[in-house]
């Protein structure tokens, strides 16, 4: 009985082991994951150093009196757009007219003195030739016409004077630009002559605007090595409510030293604004290129993996097998990611499905075209330092 039993329970082992290995060796074997994968696309672009300042008017005038009175008509709107020497205040000239009628009194009676003395002197001359009058006294009559000349031409400098004083009670426009609201009314006496005195308005040009943001000293140098050999830094600028970079300037002016607390200097770009919609105060982002166009490989941000510190991106063979590659990144052009080394311009990177695959496993690729967001500039905008994790990026599939 007992070799009877040992005898079943062997076959039943058996028969359980056979059964096992039938099932394992029916058993399908893991189909390789799909992807998606796409070489780089290789285009032009240039790299931007990106910035925040304020829109700055070229010009800034307080509208003063040059001469004080009563204020007798404003002559135009406010925050319209006046040229320079157009008619913005008159105050009344009659004190100013009376003062130069003095003047001019008072040139005719110098005028006169004038007259007299050379007169004298002549006759004074004749004298002397005959003996009849001593040469003091035609000294005398010589420093007299002397004396009326230098008055006279007091006189006539007085008039000049008071022609001025006449002028200024015409106020002008000094520069061309928008004048803010009139900041006295008619029929307020105003003082002139400092500027201390009552401000009317104030101008500020329209066309060109400055834009003036910080720079660090390692931006500094940079831009001034590119001056030196004649390039002048382009700037983009976008507005608070722009998605685009559509504003163009070009990098004028730097300041002549740097902020020694914060390391930073100012810099200024000068922008074309012939329609006059960029206000002074203005607040905006600004690119100014780092450097000359240049051939560069992008990727989705998508096809960037992380190695512990290396950030790789994984190739895909013609056998369909992975390897990770490590990648030295660059900054965002057109939404995607500028590779600066470690792959090649023909290598499968995969763009889509990075987290389903492992290095050595293979693959069911489908081939996809790599296509970048809408640009308007003639070269892709770079931006910022390669980002910490992958985010996503569009990847289109091929129309092969």
């Amino acid at each position: 009985m007992r070799v009877l039993k040992t005898f079943a329970v062997s076959v039943m082992l058996t028969a359980a082991l056979y059964g096992c290995s039938q099932s394992e060796a029916q058993a399908p074997a893991p189909s390789a994951p799909a992807v998606s994968v796409a070489v780089p696309l290789v285009q032009q672009v240039v790299d931007w150093d990106d910035f925040v300042g304020r829109f700055e008017a070229t010009q800034t005038v307080d509208v003063r009196a040059r001469v004080g009175g009563y204020v007798q008509q404003v002559h135009f709107r406010d925050g319209q757009y006046v040229r320079r020497g157009q008619l913005l205040f008159s105050l009344d000239p009659r004190p100013a007219q009376a003062a130069l009628a003095a003047a001019r009194a008072q040139l005719a009676q110098a005028q006169a003195q004038v007259d007299l003395a050379r007169t004298e002197l002549a006759r004074s001359e004749a004298l002397f030739a005959s003996q009849a009058v001593s040469q003091a006294e035609v000294d005398q009559r010589r420093g007299a016409v002397l004396t009326a000349e230098a008055a006279i031409a007091g006189a006539q400098a007085n008039v000049r004077a008071r022609q001025l004083d006449l002028e200024f009670t015409r106020v002008t426009a000094p520069v061309s630009g928008t004048v803010s609201d009139r900041r006295i009314d008619a029929g307020n006496l105003v003082a002139g002559g400092s500027s201390a005195g009552d401000v009317l308005t104030t101008i500020v040009s329209a066309a060109p605007i400055y834009f003036v943001f910080e720079g660090s000293e390692a931006l500094l140098l940079k831009y001034q090595r590119d001056a030196r050999n004649g390039s002048a830094a382009p700037v983009r600028i976008r507005l608070q409510d722009e998605g685009e970079y559509r504003w163009s300037g070009t990098l004028d002016f730097t300041d002549n030293a740097l902020d020694p607390a914060s390391g930073t200097i100012r810099l200024r770009a000068v922008v074309a604004n012939s329609d006059g919609f960029l206000k002074p105060g203005l607040f905006g982002h600004a690119r100014v290129a780092g450097g000359t166009p240049y051939q560069a490989m992008l990727v989705p941000d998508a096809a960037i993996g992380t190695d512990q510190a290396r950030k790789v991106v994984y190739v895909v063979a013609a056998d369909g097998s992975v390897t990770p590659r490590p990648v030295v990144l660059g900054p965002l052009a057109d939404g995607l990611r500028v590779i600066r080394s470690g792959i090649a311009p023909t290598d499968r990177v995969i763009v889509n499905g990075l987290q389903r695959v492992m290095p050595g496993q293979k693959v069911n690729p489908t081939v996809v075209r790599i296509t970048p967001q809408p640009r308007t500039d003639q070269a892709p905008v770079t931006t910022a330092p390669p980002a910490a994790t992958a985010t996503a990026a569009g990847a289109l599939p091929s129309g092969d």
